[in-house]
């Protein structure tokens, strides 16, 4: 017999039993153990000869195989039948029963879980509420690390079962969640042609939200965001800092630009002296939200485009991330008007540079000393504001320069002292293309950043400090397909234009040309 005749013959044995109201004689079940036997011996020698390779080897879901014998709807079918035994041997072992009853029976898992019930509530254990949450839960997560790892998102630690659904397709997958959700009546689903399993699973989603094939799908999309925003290839976030806002509101910061003053002395019986914010002009913080639209249509399902729901989340994440890295360069390159009415670099708030130069040790000097050169606090008070150079922000190329120079203990050939060695580990480079993409051409700046725990500069807030983009999946009339909405709250404010110094640079035509620049 091929395989769709031995699975045929096990369905009429446990269906004859089932119409009789009786468990399976010994002759009956030895025969079914024997089928058994073969359907795997048959499935095994096709995963070794015939695997897909897109599969990566897994055993149990074995996709067609050319000149194979048996149909597609036989290979489905089987897969069905392998995940009813393990998970009704997995639900039976948790609560110490005997699943091969239920097996040759050829019970659904919606009846073991029934049957378990029943003997929790006649032995006088406490019925868990969970026991169907908790098994519909794991295989969710089996499907959800499968999808990531067929492609190529990284998983730390792989649910149980994941390698079991690496190579299914998203058409397998709805089947198997319907039948699921249809107390395991697998064959109609596995049998239905792409086109009718997608309108099966879109009328199926619609009338409930949480059904499972759209949630799978939602997990897959939110772990693959989620290692698209930690891999975003972004540098803003390593000079500037982040703050919070709980709302939309203009929030202003009465205490970033004032002055403390000093310490007064405290004659015995004496007062402590008040100190009052003395800003004229505040800059303000307000979030404004950001976002795109993505969706797995009617085509994407059917030509099992995984891509949709792994490789464009994580793309959006990236973009998030990269729009606010553009952002924040736009301030440094547009050189925009900031709360004091002036532009942010200008020789009037001294963080300007009165002649570009290219990576030297007499310019990197000269923006050490502009840096922590202030001595005016905004009440016009001569206190000196100790500003520690702490990143260096150049376009790409510059780099190679600037590892030159701090790393080299002389500058010359008689050994005299490079005395910006002594920055080499307290100063770091950032260098990112960004800035030669906003500056096309002429000379392109660069810039030096204090030391945060100094002084402010850009600061990125987040809606109660969520960097995640959100994600929702929507319900679009008219559109055929699964629709997600990716959105995030951000805003980007300079809060002291001495946190900052601007070289506006040399144009050169090679990043070799600039240390004799």
């Amino acid at each position: 017999m091929n395989l769709q005749e031995l699975i045929a013959r096990q369905r009429r044995i446990t269906e004859l039993a089932r119409t009789q109201g009786r468990e399976l004689t010994e002759s009956e079940r030895q025969e079914f153990d024997d089928l058994q036997r073969q359907i795997n011996e048959i499935l095994d020698q096709e995963g070794e000869e015939g695997e897909d390779p897109s599969a990566g080897g897994t055993r149990g879901v074995t996709l067609p195989v050319a000149g194979a014998a048996g149909t597609e709807e036989s290979h489905q079918a089987a897969l069905a039948e392998r995940t009813r035994i393990r998970e009704i041997t997995g639900l039976c072992n948790r609560f110490g029963m005997d699943s091969e009853e239920y097996i040759s029976r050829g019970d659904t898992l919606e009846q073991v879980r029934k049957a378990v019930l029943d003997r929790l509530e006649r032995n006088g254990a406490p019925v868990s509420v969970r026991v169907n949450e908790d098994e519909a839960d794991k295989k969710r997560s089996a499907i959800v690390d499968g999808i990531l790892l067929r492609n190529g998102i990284r998983v730390e630690k792989p649910a149980a079962g994941a390698s079991d659904f690496q190579g299914a397709s998203l058409r397998m997958i709805a089947a198997n969640c319907l039948a699921d959700e249809n107390g395991g009546n697998s064959r109609n689903y596995y049998m239905m042609d792409p086109n009718e399993l997608f309108n099966e699973t879109m009328r199926r989603s619609y009338y409930n939200p949480t059904s499972a094939f759209p949630a799978i799908m939602d997990q897959v999309i939110n772990k693959a965001y989620v290692e698209g925003h930690r891999t975003a290839p972004v540098t803003f976030d390593r000079f500037t800092t982040k703050g919070t806002l709980s709302d939309f509101k203009k929030a202003d910061n009465y205490y970033v630009q004032g002055g403390f003053g000093e310490f007064l002395e405290v004659p015995e019986g004496g007062e402590l002296k008040h100190t009052l914010p003395t800003d004229e002009k505040l800059p303000q913080r307000q979030l404004k939200t950001y976002g795109r639209q993505f969706t797995m249509s009617r085509q994407a399902f059917i030509n099992d485009d995984m891509g949709v729901i792994t490789t464009l989340p994580s793309r959006a994440a990236k973009a998030a991330r990269t729009t606010i890295n553009t952002q924040v360069y736009k301030i440094l390159t547009g050189n925009p008007k900031i709360y004091d009415g002036q532009n942010l670099f200008v020789a009037g708030h001294k963080n300007l540079l009165a002649e570009g130069t290219g990576i030297t040790q007499e310019a990197v000097q000269s923006m050490i000393l502009a840096l922590g050169g202030h001595t005016k606090t905004m009440d016009g008070t001569d206190q000196a504001i100790i500003i520690r150079p702490a990143v260096l922000v150049v376009p790409l190329g510059y780099q190679f320069a600037m590892y030159t120079l701090f790393n080299s203990a002389t500058i010359s050939a008689s050994g005299d002292v490079n005395p910006l060695y002594q920055y080499r580990d307290t100063i770091r480079i950032v260098e990112d293309a960004t800035l030669n993409a906003q500056v096309k051409t002429g000379a392109i700046p660069w810039f030096m950043v204090g030391d945060t725990n100094d002084i402010d500069f850009i600061q990125v807030d987040y809606l109660n400090g969520q960097e995640i983009p959100n994600i929702r999946r929507m319900e679009a009339p008219g559109q055929l397909g699964f629709v997600w909405d990716v959105y995030l709250d951000w805003g980007i404010t300079v809060l002291d234009y001495r946190g900052a110094v601007k070289n506006p640079g040399v144009s050169v035509s090679s990043p070799i040309a600039l240390a004799t620049k």
